[in-house]
């Protein structure tokens, strides 16, 4: 590697699921800055959120750990600072750290002000722990005083992003989280230009969802493609900051998701399922100086607990001890080669849109480059064959011809259990372990 120490632009939005971009040949969906970058980018094609729901991923990208070393496998807890974060780490290095947007790691109340010393190492800050109103939605900056972002507000959040950027002074180098809350539900609220665009009778369906569940499907994902499609021209306008400033090729930039939403495919709705539309995100890394711009797809499994080892290694700082996943730095620049063949997943608890009364259960499970396959409190439940099955239509479990392929991914689970000391408890074992209080579903309550 060169002796520069690069910017990093580290831009994701809430709930984009991995094939709905026009680079994975999507029929409907309107992505042309997001197919832009992936045409001149690494592309992480079997990129996984560990657990994929919001502030478990969050805190997982913010500490490089697994859901239950970190205790965030619930949302609305705080992330306590008993890890070196991503932003402590990067400042230890030289950098100045900015936070743009959705922050959802400091408890129930998703409106209140969050002090310096709750901040994980971010200086500049333009946060609000959580909201959903995308339309009319609040922040705060080192004061404790709402302000409001204006009109909605990931184009806001990227006019802000814009200027920190276009301020810079190149003293040192920075790192900047770009956090928005699109294109999670709400469905409906993207500006009008964008829902324009989305006619509901002309969008092609996933042949995994059901009849019945058509026309919901229909109007849901209308919206959802009308979210990203805004998003994508946030890309394209921060891309054109970056490159006018002249630090294009000196910043990794990097676009990706914390999880994605099943839309109806298999009867379900939101996250925290284990299949792909749930698990899968699009992981987008542009760094001309070390990569070129060429396409090249990074096709083994890359975890969320993976990406902050991964950051610090292609910047060249110190990786804390109290990370747990994996620097991919030295299989992306062709020194080494990691025989990585697994990505975690797991529900430790079920709780909110996924609880026990809507078949919510604990499962952990393992997605490689072809498989999938997962275990609930009862033994095996899930196994796919992605590359002959990509719609995941038949579970293969306890099939005879496939009883010593299931013993192999078996054996392979449990394995990285073990690595992890996860004793795959119920639920309430962890929820009594961290001392979390929850409602009669799992939930911790939260005050908007």
């Amino acid at each position: 590697m060169n002796g520069v120490k690069p910017n990093v632009v580290y831009i994701f939005s809430d709930q984009h699921r991995a094939e709905a971009v026009g680079y994975e040949n999507h029929p409907d969906v309107k992505t042309p800055n997001m197919d832009q970058l992936a045409q001149q980018a690494l592309r992480f094609t079997t990129a996984v959120s560990c657990m994929p729901v919001c502030a478990p991923y969050r805190a997982s990208l913010m500490t490089g750990q697994y859901p239950l070393t970190h205790g965030v496998f619930v949302n609305d807890v705080q992330l306590s600072n008993t890890a070196v974060s991503l932003g402590q780490a990067f400042q230890a290095g030289g950098y100045h750290t900015a936070y743009i947007g959705k922050w959802h790691l400091d408890g129930p109340n998703r409106s209140a002000f969050i002090p310096v010393e709750r901040r994980q190492g971010f200086d500049h800050w333009c946060v609000l722990n959580c909201t959903h109103d995308y339309n009319t939605s609040n922040y705060y900056d080192n004061e404790d005083q709402f302000k409001q972002w204006e009109g909605y507000d990931a184009f806001a959040q990227t006019k802000e992003a814009q200027r920190y950027i276009s301020q810079y002074k190149d003293d040192k180098p920075f790192i900047l989280v770009l956090s928005w809350g699109p294109p999670h539900n709400p469905y409906e609220t993207a500006p009008k230009a964008y829902r324009d665009m989305y006619d509901p009778q002309q969008l092609t369906l996933r042949g995994n969802i059901p009849h019945a569940d058509e026309e919901k499907a229909r109007e849901e994902l209308a919206g959802y493609y009308s979210h990203i499609t805004a998003l994508d021209d946030c890309l394209g306008s921060l891309m054109e900051t970056i490159t006018e400033k002249g630090i294009l090729n000196d910043t990794i930039v990097i676009y990706t998701s914390d999880h994605g939403d099943m839309l109806y495919s298999h009867g379900e709705i939101r996250k925290q399922r284990p299949w792909d539309e749930s698990i899968r995100v699009p992981f987008l890394l542009h760094y001309p100086r070390e990569f070129g711009n060429k396409a090249k797809e990074i096709s083994i499994p890359f975890n969320t607990p993976d990406i902050m080892p991964t950051l610090l290694g292609l910047c060249g700082l110190t990786i804390p001890e109290t990370v747990e996943g994996t620097n991919f730095t030295p299989h992306l620049l062709g020194e080494e080669t990691l025989h990585i063949e697994e990505a975690l997943i797991m529900c430790p608890h079920p709780f909110g849109e996924y609880k026990r009364i809507q078949n919510g259960r604990e499962y952990r499970g393992i997605r490689t480059e072809r498989y999938t396959y997962v275990k609930d409190l009862k033994g095996p439940w899930l196994l796919y064959d992605n590359k002959v099955d990509p719609l995941q239509l038949h579970n293969l479990v306890d099939l005879h011809e496939y009883e010593q392929l299931q013993k192999d991914l078996d054996l392979r689970l449990m394995s990285l259990l073990k690595q992890r000391d996860d004793d795959f408890l119920p639920g309430e074992a962890y929820i009594d372990r961290w001392g979390y209080e929850v409602d009669q579903n799992g939930t911790v309550p939260f005050v908007l």
